[in-house]
């Protein structure tokens, strides 16, 4: 364990957890003064009928509100803008965001929007946001971006081809309504990317130079909970108790990095993710273990818990194997779940390196890692995630 040290931990999104708790969204809306709601979603929960469950008791309790569900794939400047037209010509003062990711990021952007004048590009980077936005509540339907608590709004810009946050501790959503009845729908493929990027998320968090007592806390938790659930989650969509485990295994992830940063895999992801048009929790998924593999001289008593977690047998082993274990129980649970991809199935190849790295070395969660990557490790781990094309004989 991390030896005490001074540390700070903050989160100001307030978290209601629990079966059926949708039900009681028109009261939290009440709660925080809303007149005039503005749902945001994506076209997947519209869907699903889960935005109806979210206007259902808005309507019975006669709450004005307009539904917005331009939203992408990823969240974009673009979504951000219309959802922002829209809400100040309906007259909107509060926003309910429902979905991944994606759309709870849209939907912390669009209540920064409703507050401050200008564009949302203004407020791009680190503590640019003034004050408070306007109260937004989000209800995930994803176990694992940890969107609904976290400081960053994730954002693609299509003209430049990149990924842009805002982060600051007042885009944090005012609440966070967890219901786990609202994430039984989501298709195995899609638990479990999501799965794994919780998991990244807590790994990369527990092990990082950052970590505190707080946030590793919140890590180990979140693992035990990946651990014993993420198979079945993803194999019997129906188990309550499973999405139960990974929905609160997801949120605790986010507490925890929301506090300390990450990690290489996710600086990794961010360029692979907006160049290849890589999910998110896929392209985690598939960089974990080699980052993982990088980073074990730098913590190797974290990655013997770690592999103590995932239920490795770590006795009468050296350190250093004992710590590898982590590494075969990531990949294992990788194969188990179903993502088997790597980066040469998204088109990646050995002349993308160059530019993919330059962006990942810009990234806030190069300097918290464990290790001190140079640009050459970086495409080593890239590397050994690349499958080298078969030449094709000539016969004269």
């Amino acid at each position: 364990m991390m030896k005490l040290s001074n540390f700070r931990y903050e989160i100001p999104t307030v978290i209601e957890f629990g079966r059926g708790y949708i039900k009681n969204l028109n009261k939290h809306v009440q709660q925080l003064g809303g007149t005039k709601v503005l749902i945001v979603g994506d076209p997947g929960v519209l869907h699903a009928g889960i935005v109806r469950r979210l206007e259902t008791p808005l309507e019975e309790a006669g709450t004005p509100y307009v539904t917005f569900t331009d939203v992408g794939t990823e969240a974009s400047i673009e979504s951000v803008d219309k959802g922002t037209d829209f809400a100040k010509l309906a007259g909107c003062d509060i926003v309910v965001g429902v979905g991944g990711g994606s759309a709870l990021d849209t939907a912390k952007a669009i209540g920064l929007m409703l507050k401050y004048p200008g564009n949302i590009r203004d407020y791009i980077g680190l503590d640019k946001v003034p004050g408070p936005t306007v109260p937004v509540i989000a209800v995930p339907t994803t176990a694992g971006t940890g969107s609904e608590i976290t400081r960053f709004a994730v954002l693609s810009d299509k003209d430049a081809k990149a990924k842009l946050s805002v982060g600051s501790m007042y885009i944090c959503p005012t609440l966070a309504l967890g219901d786990p009845e609202l994430t039984v729908s989501l298709p195995p493929h899609i638990t479990a990317a999501t799965g794994m990027d919780a998991l990244t998320h807590a790994l990369e968090s527990f092990v990082n130079k950052a970590t505190q007592p707080i946030s590793e806390a919140l890590s180990i938790q979140s693992m035990k909970l990946i651990a014993k659930s993420l198979r079945l989650a993803v194999i019997q969509g129906e188990n309550s108790d499973a999405r139960s485990d990974m929905l609160l295994a997801s949120t605790l992830a986010a507490m925890a990095f929301n506090s300390t940063r990450l990690g290489l895999a996710h600086a990794l992801a961010i360029p692979l993710g907006a160049h290849f048009k890589i999910p998110h929790g896929v392209v985690n998924a598939i960089l974990l273990p080699e980052v993982m593999k990088f980073n074990i001289i730098g913590n190797t008593e974290k990655f013997i818990e770690i592999a103590r977690i995932f239920g490795e047998k770590t006795d009468h082993l050296s350190a250093r194997d004992a710590a590898e274990r982590a590494v075969a129980a990531v990949r294992q649970l990788n194969l188990d779940v179903g993502i088997t991809q790597t980066l040469s199935d998204y088109g990646v190849e050995e002349d993308h390196l160059d530019f993919i790295v330059e962006e990942a070395m810009e990234s806030g969660n190069v300097p918290v890692n464990p290790v001190k990557p140079t640009k050459e490790d970086l495409k080593n781990i890239c590397r050994a995630l690349i499958v080298p094309k078969v030449k094709e004989k000539v016969f004269s």
